[in-house]
């Protein structure tokens, strides 16, 4: 008796809809980059703690996701590097080494990757599947920046949670829900493009 197996195609992630070249590939890694930076200078700063309220983790969510954790990881890396070395895109147009934010950038990285790798197993196909990749996302980023800052500015981890996680959670649940409706509704254009073409 002979068993035949159907292997499926491996998923897709929205980048391998986009590009399916080196160059395009550059092109989303490069463009990801700026999305993040630009959206770094939607900035509002606070008093009581060296982190501004900033529109960065959106891009971060959304290019993770839709790039694909190679894509992604490398697309973050590019912007954390490209800053240190002087393009002005982080918030309020500074460069440089951050000293107390920057695990924040670290986890940017970590959390694009993690994304990528979530969405190349569908989870960027359906609302549910989306909002808890985000929420992942999310915890991924605070999971190194908190303690950075803590170590950085020589204060307890509790301190640290009270001004670097707690007065950014209801921002950072409006991005992740937003990027979480925004992902599955690329796809279900994707799609009915794709049954319009054939």
């Amino acid at each position: 008796m002979t068993t035949i197996t159907v292997s499926s195609p491996p998923r897709r992630v929205l980048g391998d809809v986009v590009s399916e070249s080196l160059l395009g590939d550059v092109f989303l890694v490069v463009g990801a980059a700026a999305l993040v930076g630009l959206l770094a200078q939607v900035s509002i700063p606070l008093g009581f703690t060296p982190v501004p309220i900033t529109g960065q983790t959106l891009g971060v969510l959304l290019a993770g996701t839709a790039l694909g954790w190679r894509r992604a990881g490398l697309s973050m890396a590019l912007y954390v590097a490209a800053g240190v070395a002087g393009v002005p895109w982080f918030a309020q147009h500074s460069h440089g080494l951050p000293t107390a934010t920057f695990g924040y950038l670290l986890g940017f990285v970590l959390a694009g990757s993690l994304l990528g790798w979530l969405a190349g197993r569908g989870h960027d196909r359906t609302v549910r599947h989306a909002l808890s990749s985000m929420l992942l996302g999310e915890a991924a980023i605070y999971a190194v920046a908190v303690p950075w800052l803590a170590v950085s500015l020589h204060v307890s981890l509790v301190h640290a949670v009270t001004l670097g996680l707690t007065p950014f959670v209801i921002g950072d649940l409006i991005k992740a829900l937003l990027a979480g409706l925004v992902l599955p509704a690329s796809w279900r254009v994707v799609d009915r493009l794709s049954r319009a073409k054939g």
